[in-house]
């Protein structure tokens, strides 16, 4: 459970540095009281057995072989571990309980639903913090965490997990499904199975499944879904991440309604990593950037001709790639605020930019600009850039939530209302930011209508797979 550092937090800074909450576990085995009985110390930090973007080890010899130069104690137990299963992640938004991660405790047990699918659907979730599915009649059995399938290892791992869920089920697969990004490490897969069956493939795009999830969880049949994060395929082929869309069940299509402003990753991929490309690129229309790129040389791996390079990618940015996404923008935003300079891990300037926003309030009020069905992004930054050291990083950050949700929630009420919906809904990964997450209810209640979030699945990528499944299981092949 992530829960919030108190005033008197008394662990080391370098658990969750930069971050106002960390992950904790009661002891919940014989043998985790046998630990805390032998020291006087009052927690231990543990970890899953598992370099970055691996599969858990589950065999001690590897463990010792892989792992001896990292940590510096093992737990080593006398009963074999049949199958790799993390721990699961949940965090509280007021009184609602968010999955991050769906796993130990819940997996496989399955999501019930109130109709029976017409098929027999797997779906294999996207590229990061993946699951698999298996739809079964009105039952959905969710993998345990599989992690991000971009090694072998990984992809394997994923293929195993799902096939034992098809046994254990007892299932007569009729599709199988995936994302719509055609050099995903899943789409090759679902390719692989498809063929090696004989099951129909259907690809689905990546922000209605996170709708579709949204909507099965809750017995929804048509619903304004609100799907937000750092990246998924469109069904224009451009980077997508800030939706607006309307969908219905057992529809294979969905109606985008509208979206973020579009905003160039100068260098691509490297924007995603390095969120002051991202700023540089949204701001240098509106202001000289070169100076402030060149103050901050020092954050970019190749320091002062890095920065030459990406001064001379701003200039031909209509060769840049374009995106829609709100983690992007969330980003960019940590940039300007000298809160996080390089993603290490996924989420890692977005869930900074919140821990710091926690402790401020909306102090420059800023009102959604919105034309033509796009919330402006570009404005919003500027203000923050602008009103730096006028006002704490704190109250700036949180202006920058309000500003995001406030707009997202106006857009998602005005086309709820022009298609006579009753119901709001918000997921993507951005949907784990608790700010966001209850300034949009705040707004879409008071407009009359309802708002749903995730409270059975991760409204990440790890609910992915579930709602491809649900996508495909109740539609007419």
């Amino acid at each position: 459970v992530l829960l919030n550092k108190s005033e008197d937090y008394y662990l080391s800074d370098l658990i969750a540095p930069g971050l106002h909450n960390v992950g904790v576990m009661l002891p919940y085995t014989g043998l985790h009281y046998m630990l805390f009985d032998r020291v006087e110390d009052p927690a231990f930090v543990m970890t899953s057995a598992n370099p970055p973007n691996q599969p858990i080890i589950k065999d001690d010899d590897e463990a010792l072989r892989r792992l001896s130069g990292t940590v510096d104690y093992f737990l080593f137990h006398n009963r074999k571990i049949a199958h790799r299963c993390d721990d699961s992640v949940v965090r509280l938004h007021g009184i609602h309980q968010v999955f991050l991660r769906r796993s130990r405790g819940y997996a496989p047990a399955p999501i019930v639903l109130r109709e029976k699918a017409k098929h027999c659907t797997v779906g294999l979730g996207g590229e990061l913090n993946n699951t698999g599915c298996v739809l079964l009649g009105n039952k959905a059995f969710i993998s345990q965490h599989i992690g991000d399938v971009e090694n072998v290892e990984t992809r394997d791992f994923l293929e195993k997990a799902t096939k034992h869920l098809i046994r254990l089920t007892n299932s007569k697969v009729e599709a199988v499904t995936c994302d719509l990004h055609p050099k995903f490490t899943t789409t090759r897969l679902a390719q692989n199975l498809a063929d090696e069956n004989g099951w129909q493939l259907i690809q689905v795009q990546h922000h209605h499944a996170h709708i579709a999830a949204l909507m099965a969880e809750h017995d929804v049949k048509e619903i304004i879904g609100i799907s937000c994060d750092g990246y998924g395929y469109g069904s224009d082929g451009e980077a997508w991440g800030g939706e607006i869309l309307f969908c219905t069940r057992g529809e294979l299509g969905f109606e985008r309604l509208a979206h973020l402003q579009r905003q160039p990753l100068i260098g691509g991929d490297l924007a995603t990593r390095y969120p002051l490309r991202t700023a540089a690129g949204i701001l240098h229309k509106k202001v000289d950037v070169e100076d402030w790129l060149m103050q901050h040389r020092e954050r970019f791996p190749h320091g002062e001709k890095e920065v030459e390079v990406v001064l001379h990618q701003l200039e031909r940015e209509d060769n840049a790639i374009m995106t829609t996404s709100c983690g992007r923008v969330l980003d960019a935003v940590a940039a300007v605020l000298d809160v996080c300079y390089e993603r290490t891990y996924e989420g890692e300037p977005a869930m900074k930019l919140e821990s710091i926003a926690v402790k401020g309030e909306d102090i420059l009020k800023l009102k959604p600009i919105i034309a033509n069905d796009v919330l402006n992004t570009t404005e919003m930054l500027l203000e923050i850039f602008e009103n730096r050291g006028k006002y704490s990083k704190a109250d700036l950050a949180y202006s920058a939530h309000a500003y995001l949700a406030k707009g997202l929630a106006t857009l998602a009420i005005e086309k709820a209302l022009e298609k006579n919906v009753k119901i709001v809904g918000f997921s993507g990964g951005v949907a784990c930011n608790r700010i966001l997450t209850l300034i949009m209810r705040k707004i879409v209640e008071d407009s009359g209508l309802k708002f749903l979030v995730h409270e059975a699945v991760p409204p990440g990528d790890g609910g992915l797979s579930f709602g491809q499944a649900v996508i495909v299981g109740f539609s007419n092949l």
